[in-house]
Parts: structure tokens; C-alpha cells; sequence
């Protein structure tokens, strides 16, 4: 991790960010709306913690055929990638109601997802969405050595059939959250010294962490063993119901900044980025199906990532009307918008640009 801070120009010569800004307020301010969330978001809550956690209580009540088990946990897998990208995710971005409880609330669901509120907040909210698409402060981009995310990162040999083997290991995202990503990540972060929001002790930091994996981890193996089932289907029903979740999430994350058409800017001699923070996520982000209802629904609005990375605090729910704004604006000061018409062009640009990136590097 590279442990320079790098700087945004604040060269807006377009005043683009003002403008947009001003449009938006007015747009909120005209309709009469609020910028957290509303019923459409409260009745998706309870839609989507019922497809997490109704097969759940299925399975610890009733004796079922095997493959009626998978598919119960695949479905669990569907309920916690959904209410991590429409329910948690807002509610750490303080966008899931004008209560700071409320959002504290909706925001804690991540420790029944595998994850930690501390660890989500810093790596997402301050490493991610400030310094979006930046090798070596968008831990985003970093996959170890076994995938090449952009063309700053070490190219190795095995990298050429990264565009095939790159679907099977992003299954894995959500169940390294639960076994060792936290544990490194806290480390590290307390160790940087990093924070969002009014920082907490690490005694407490820890504290937190360990008490919730144990609260964990007794309720998607301990209880289910407890109650009968045998210890090798909950083991194998626990690894669907990741990698189910780990591989929505992981795809839904690398189309929005993985792809040709977004850029990975690297800081000049002084540590300053070319342009503003605002602009700079224009050119490291891309949207996907805009105007595909399920996609809009289910993915909580992340497909609608331009519009997300420059007001992370407003509701998901509001993006589809803004993105118009948005994407007015940007053309109005000769700013990209990237945007992909449907979910199958996106997953193709994506796996095409894997492709290019996983070839060897031509010396100049």
C-alpha cells in the first residue's frame, strides 16, 4: 500500500462540480424531497432480509432433500449480496435515513454479511470514493498478485488466463471477509491510523470485532449443528450461500471500474492528481444498465456508480432522476460519462479488458 497521500487539482476551470451541485439541490428542493431514503427503500429492507434470512429458518425447521438445502442457501446468498448493496450499503454512507440511528442500524447488517462496520467504512468510504481507481489507495484494485486489476500492477505469467479463471475466485470475496480480511484489514488500518467519523479506540475496535465473528459464526454453523444438521452439509451450505453472495457482489463492483474506458490516473512529482475530485471520478467510473428496472432494483443503485461516487450521501433510490443531471452536465463541459446500455455489454467489457490486461507487457 502506498502510504503517499495523493492531492486533487482545485483547477475547476469548468466549474463543473458547482454547476452539477446547484442542479442537483434544486431538483430535491423542487420535488419536495429528501435526500436519504423513503418507503420504496424501507419496503425493499423488508424484501430483502426475507429472502436472506426466511430460507435460513427454513432450513433449521424442516428436514429437506439435498438439493432443495443448496438451493435454499443459494438463495440466502442472493439475500445477502441484495441487503449488503441496498441496506448496508446506504446505511454507512449516512444516506439511509435522516436519523444517524436509523443509518447506524442499517449499516451494523454488515455484521450478519461477514463483514465490520470500522473495516467497510474505511476501506469504502475513505480509500475507495476518495481515491477512486488509484493503485495503491483503492484497495479495490488490489487482488494480490492472482488477478492484474490495471496496468500499474506486476504482470505475472499466469495473468494471461486471468479473463478465465478471475469469475471462480471473485465467489470468494464475501467468505475472506468472514475468515481473515477483517483481521488484516483492522490491523492495518489502525496502524495508519485510519478513521471515518469520530475515531474509537482500537481496544474497542477489536472488542467489536472479535464478539461479532463469534456472534457469527454461531449463527450460520453453530446453531444449524446444534439443531441436527449434519456438520458437512452446513459447512458446504455456508460455502454456496458465499460464494453465491461473494460472486454477485465482485461482479457488480469490477463493472464499474474495471473496463477500458475507465481510467486509473496516477499522481505527478508533486503527489497531485490532474483534476478535481469531482471530475476524477467521471473518468474512473462507468455505469451499467441504467434502464433495466431488475438490475436498478436489486443492485441498490450501484449500477448507477457516476451518480453514486459523487453524492455518496444521497439514497440510492434517487439516482435513475439525477443521473440525467449528471450526465447533462458532464456533456455540457465536455467531461465523459461512461455508460454501458446493458448488464451483458458491461460483464463483456470487463472481461475483455481483463483479457488485455493479462497479457505481457511490451517493453519500449
Amino acid at each position: 500500500m502506498n502510504t503517499t497521500i495523493p492531492t486533487f487539482s482545485k483547477q475547476d476551470n469548468l466549474k463543473f462540480f458547482r454547476t452539477l451541485n446547484s442542479r442537483v439541490n434544486n431538483y430535491f428542493k423542487e420535488n419536495n424531497l429528501q435526500k436519504t431514503g423513503n418507503w420504496k427503500l424501507h419496503l425493499k429492507t423488508i424484501v430483502m432480509f426475507s429472502i436472506f434470512l426466511t430460507p435460513y429458518f427454513f432450513l433449521l425447521a424442516m428436514d429437506m432433500p439435498f438439493w432443495t438445502y443448496i438451493l435454499l442457501n443459494v438463495v440466502i446468498g442472493v439475500g445477502m449480496a441484495g441487503v449488503g448493496m441496498n441496506v448496508m450499503h446506504d446505511g454507512n454512507h449516512g444516506s439511509y435515513s435522516n436519523k444517524p440511528w436509523l443509518n447506524k442500524i442499517m449499516g451494523g447488517s454488515i455484521y450478519i454479511l461477514a463483514g465490520n462496520v470500522y473495516n467497510w467504512q474505511v476501506q469504502h468510504n475513505v480509500l475507495h470514493h476518495t481515491y477512486t481507481n488509484i493503485v495503491g489507495h483503492d484497495e479495490d484494485l488490489d487482488a494480490g498478485r492472482i488477478i492484474r486489476f490495471s496496468k500499474q500492477a506486476e504482470w505475472k505469467y499466469f495473468h494471461k488466463f486471468q479473463h478465465y479463471y478471475s469469475v471462480f475466485l471473485y465467489g470468494l470475496l464475501t467468505f475472506n471477509w468472514a475468515i481473515t480480511t477483517d483481521f488484516k484489514q483492522m490491523r492495518a488500518y489502525l496502524k495508519r491510523k485510519l478513521s471515518y467519523g469520530e475515531p474509537k479506540s482500537p481496544k474497542i475496535l477489536w472488542t467489536t470485532l472479535i464478539i461479532t465473528k463469534v456472534i457469527y459464526f454461531s449463527i450460520w454453523l453453530v446453531i444449524p449443528m446444534v439443531l441436527g444438521i449434519t456438520w458437512w452439509k452446513v459447512l458446504l451450505g455456508f460455502a454456496v450461500m458465499h460464494y453465491t453472495a461473494g460472486l454477485i457482489l465482485s461482479i457488480v463492483f469490477q463493472l464499474a471500474h474495471v473496463v477500458e474506458e475507465t481510467t486509473n490516473p496516477v499522481p505527478d512529482e508533486n503527489g497531485e492528481i490532474e483534476n478535481t475530485w469531482a471530475i476524477h471520478q467521471l473518468f474512473t467510473t462507468a455505469n451499467f444498465a441504467p434502464k433495466n428496472w431488475i438490475v436498478n432494483w436489486y443492485t441498490g443503485g450501484l449500477n448507477h456508480q457516476i451518480e453514486h461516487h459523487i453524492f455518496p450521501h444521497i439514497s440510492h433510490i434517487h439516482y435513475g432522476k439525477i443521473a440525467d443531471i449528471v450526465r447533462e452536465t458532464a456533456k455540457e463541459c465536455n467531461l465523459p460519462y461512461h455508460e454501458f446500455k446493458t448488464m451483458r455489454a458491461a460483464v463483456i467489457a470487463h472481461f475483455k479488458h481483463l483479457k488485455e490486461l493479462g497479457q505481457e507487457p511490451q517493453m519500449a
